[in-house]
């Protein structure tokens, strides 16, 4: 509702100004609206009965880009007799204030011009004049933007050559606590699954969805209900090409500590391994009497499972390095034998900040020569595992703060692979990501602090997350990785991307789905356009270029408001974009995801107004997609 001017006296305002974050309806106020809030007079002023000196800004937001474009508000003094000087207060650091006395009264210009080392962010400023012994104050709020320019040259740097092929899937667990999802959600799954549009969904099954329960010889050592409950829906949505990781052995063939005795089930496990192919892709296999045959064989359309990958973070499930090699240089071959068109997943390491997921401590041992104990069976990708925190107490800050690493341990795989000349054009995957890898334990504690009674990180699906994904697929992207999966689709409010219970759709489900159909792989990966920015430290930009010759920007704003938030809401941020050097485009749109996002139907698109310079605010954690189409 409109509010008319008021003339009520406020009280004198507070000479110590400090910086503050805008709240929404601040930052996004249009400049006509601004406009009208200077001129309600919203001044303060002090004087008798028979004099007020009064002050009113042409608005009270100015916008001061760190590229030095200077901001300019008017400041118009009435009321006084005499002659009056102006102050501009909490001008912060970086940041020139230029003024020009308005002398008895009148209007007179204030410039602001701020710079690089003018961090981003909000400040309160306040303006002061003063004359015949009278004052008066108006609160300015200055917006320092992060400043840049996209040039229409492709970065051969970033990528792969140039181009980012990266492409977004997300994950299931077949056991006994997943496989009633899609029984229990018929009305809409598996549709919502496949309006995600991941590529190669990966399967990971455990415990009791482990088809293989004993090895006597009879029919009931086999029991692919559970572990079909999911497979069979997945393999119907999508490109109908999961990626089935056998994740673990079968029980019998572990150790009293519970992982995989390699010394005496080796071949047991390469067997076994043989069998899922028989099973998937055909022929199927008979067993104590009875033919065991995937039902997706037999449907008008029958769809294989092309990508195998090659056990679950060997690391942290008691195998060394090179038993690891081992293993996979024995299971593969058997695979091949059955399908020789399959593909296969290697390593899928757990990849966190303890010693044993420390992939300088794996990569050497399985890129040595085949002749000297490194691997020597088909390789067509290697995949490894990234989540920022085990611990729910790590702030924001913290959690932003391990994106480096991935990106340097992307590069170090890489950089193995170059060791190896049947290795180098193998890329690198990362098949689970999410924010949090804790879980609770039998007792309800953290698995990763027991000390601690677990909590689920609500990171993984708050607006944080629309902050976090898009920063981490930019900066994966940029250094090479070639997919990104989510852990896990259903789950709870820490790890899913719909609801376990009910279904629902999370953020982090929006998320992904708009990386998705951003950053399509298809008919040719986008390139990577050269970009310049003055800040990187709390906003992530992506600009690329389309096949079809569309520009699109992504901006993440990652602003912490508080050293000690966890879960925060962010702090806003505005970027000025110069875009001059694409040329001239017919249309554009802009989609923003944060808190405020729509989950039932998802965020959607609005068109703008393409312009040499677009100018995007974000009121706290999120991102924002500009497409720009010739």
């Amino acid at each position: 509702m409109a509010r008319g001017c008021s003339t009520a006296r406020s009280a004198p305002p507070k000479l110590a100004m400090k910086r503050r974050s805008l709240t929404k309806a601040a930052v996004i106020c249009s400049a006509s609206l601004c406009l009208a809030l200077g001129a309600c007079g919203n001044s303060t002023g002090f004087g008798g009965a028979s004099g007020a000196l009064s002050l009113a800004l042409s608005s009270s937001t100015a916008l001061a880009p760190q590229d030095g474009t200077p901001a300019k508000i008017t400041a118009t003094v009435t009321g006084n007799p005499g002659p009056v000087t102006l102050a501009v207060g909490g001008v912060p650091t970086g940041t020139l204030s230029q003024l020009a006395e308005p002398g008895t009264s009148g209007s007179s210009a204030i410039i602001l011009t701020s710079s690089a080392g003018t961090p981003a962010g909000a400040y309160s400023l306040q303006v002061t004049a003063t004359g015949g012994g009278l004052t008066a104050s108006q609160n300015l709020t200055m917006v320092v933007a992060v400043s840049g320019a996209v040039r229409s040259s492709v970065d051969p740097t970033q990528g792969v050559d140039g181009k980012l092929q990266q492409f977004m899937s997300t994950s299931f667990q077949p056991a006994e606590w997943d496989y009633p999802y899609f029984q229990n959600h018929t009305a809409s799954e598996p549709a919502e699954l496949d309006q995600l549009g991941p590529q190669h969904i990966r399967l990971q099954g455990l415990s009791q969805a482990v088809p293989m329960r004993s090895n006597t010889g009879a029919a009931t050592d086999w029991d692919f209900s559970k572990l079909d409950a999911v497979v069979q829906p997945v393999l119907s949505v999508g490109d109908h090409s999961p990626e089935f990781q056998i994740a673990a052995a079968p029980a019998f063939m572990s150790t009293a500590a519970g992982t995989f005795d390699i010394t005496n089930h080796l071949e047991d496990f390469a067997n076994y391994s043989a069998n899922l192919v028989r099973y998937y892709n055909g022929p199927g296999f008979d067993w104590g009497g009875q033919h065991f045959e995937s039902p997706s064989l037999s449907s008008a359309s029958p769809h294989k499972i092309t990508w195998w990958g090659i056990f679950n973070e060997y690391n942290i499930n008691g195998l060394t390095p090179a038993e690891y090699v081992e293993l996979y240089n024995t299971v593969v071959p058997r695979m091949l034998a059955v399908d020789p068109t399959i593909q296969f997943s290697a390593l899928e390491l757990s990849d966190f900040d303890f010693e044993e997921g420390d992939p300088r401590n794996h990569l050497p041992t399985f890129v040595l020569p085949a002749n000297r104990g490194g691997v020597n069976a088909q390789v067509n990708v290697v995949s490894t595992h990234f989540y920022s925190s085990c611990n729910q107490q790590d702030t924001d800050a913290q959690i932003f703060g391990t994106i480096p690493g991935f990106v340097n341990d992307v590069k170090y795989f890489y950089q193995q692979l170059q060791l190896r000349p049947d290795l180098q054009s193998v890329p690198v995957w990362v098949t689970e990501n999410n924010v949090n890898a804790d879980f609770a334990n039998p007792s309800g504690d953290s698995s990763c602090h027991p000390t601690q009674k677990f909590v689920p990180d609500l990171r993984g699906t708050s607006a944080f997350f629309a902050a976090w994904r898009p920063y981490v697929f930019s900066q994966l992207g940029k250094a090479g990785s070639r997919a990104l999966y989510h852990w896990d689709y259903d789950s709870d409010a820490q790890f899913g991307e719909v609801d376990y219970s009910s279904g629902n759709k999370r953020l982090s489900y929006w998320v992904d789905y708009w990386l998705g159909q951003m950053y399509p792989q298809r008919p040719a990966a986008p390139e990577i356009l050269a970009l310049t920015m003055t800040e990187t430290a709390t906003v992530e930009t992506l600009a690329t270029k389309n096949s079809d010759g569309s520009v699109l920007v992504m901006i993440a704003d990652r602003a912490v408001l508080s050293p000690a938030d966890s879960n925060g809401t962010g702090d806003a941020r505005t970027v000025v974009l110069d875009v001059s050097a694409l040329g001239s485009f017919t249309s554009a749109s802009q989609l923003n995801i944060g808190r405020a996002a729509d989950l039932t139907n998802g965020p959607q698109p609005g068109p703008i107004t393409p312009a040499p310079k677009l100018s995007v605010t974000l009121a706290g954690y999120g991102v924002s997609f500009l497409l720009l189409k010739p």
